[in-house]
């Protein structure tokens, strides 16, 4: 009897097997079965027409809603941002394909100033968040203090970013294609390394963003870059919370957003 339901076990297996096997293999069957032949060679398509360059005349061309129509309102959008709102370098000349070029570079560096700017004031917002961790954590007696320091770190912080360290740090970062360029900060002391590959090791433009460091982009960076020094030099605030002087937090934060915060990320700049 057990040997009977052995053979009837291996019976049922293998029908099993044999279904399993045909539902696999039957759609690649009719995948194959209904595969077009290949056709002949196409013949050679045509060759496309010459492009034809746009001129000041094409732009002239152009015309935007008119104020009647801008009068009714545009729920739409569909009269907003059109040819109207490009601006005119020469009213008497009119709109040129020059100031459409233009408008387009400056939109583009336009909306990346934008976009960089809000990642800086998010990070910027995480003091918020260390202020409230470091008082929380410290006796109910240094709370004023720790959060005087929080405070503060972004007073004795920012100056000394601003006198030297933004300098020594980005001094020598251009150019940059994302921010206008950042032309300004070209100059960057180097030595020889390693079989004469020149490694910088500080910037040499933008103390006191003056001078030619007085630029859009390099205020753009400026804020981007010292968030992140500011957010870095809080650690130690934290780190020492309950066991130093106003003093001695003043002087250690000013050395750090001078000289500490920028050196590390003047080398990895480097390297990369």
């Amino acid at each position: 009897m057990l040997i009977r339901i052995n053979r009837l076990h291996h019976r049922i297996m293998k029908l099993v097997i044999l279904v399993l096997a045909s539902a696999w293999l039957l759609p690649t069957t009719i995948i194959l079965a209904q595969a077009p032949a290949a056709s002949p060679s196409a013949a050679a398509s045509p060759a496309p027409p010459p492009s034809v360059p746009v001129t000041t005349g094409d732009i002239r061309g152009i015309s935007g809603p008119s104020p009647a129509d801008l009068a009714k309102g545009d729920p739409g959008g569909a009269l907003t941002g059109t040819v109207n709102d490009i601006p005119v370098s020469d009213t008497k000349a009119g709109l040129t394909l020059a100031d459409v070029v233009n408008t387009v570079g400056q939109n583009r560096i336009a909306i990346n100033f934008v976009w960089t700017l809000v990642t800086g004031y998010l990070v910027m917002f995480m003091q918020a968040g260390f202020a409230a961790v470091e008082t929380g954590l410290c006796r109910a007696k240094n709370a004023n203090h720790t959060f005087m320091m929080n405070f503060m770190v972004y007073g004795w912080g920012l100056f000394a970013y601003w006198v030297m360290g933004f300098a020594l740090q980005q001094g020598g970062c251009a150019p940059n294609g994302n921010l206008g360029g950042l032309s300004p900060l070209n100059s960057e002391f180097t030595i020889n390394f390693l079989g004469g590959k020149p490694w910088g090791l500080f910037g040499e433009r933008g103390f006191f963003l003056s001078g030619s460091g007085y630029d859009v982009g390099v205020m753009v960076m400026f804020l981007f870059q010292m968030v992140f020094m500011d957010t870095a030099t809080t650690i130690v605030t934290g780190a020492a919370a309950e066991r130093w002087k106003f003093a001695a937090f003043s002087i250690s934060t000013f050395a750090l957003g001078a000289i500490q915060g920028p050196a590390r990320p003047t080398q990895c700049q480097d390297t990369i």
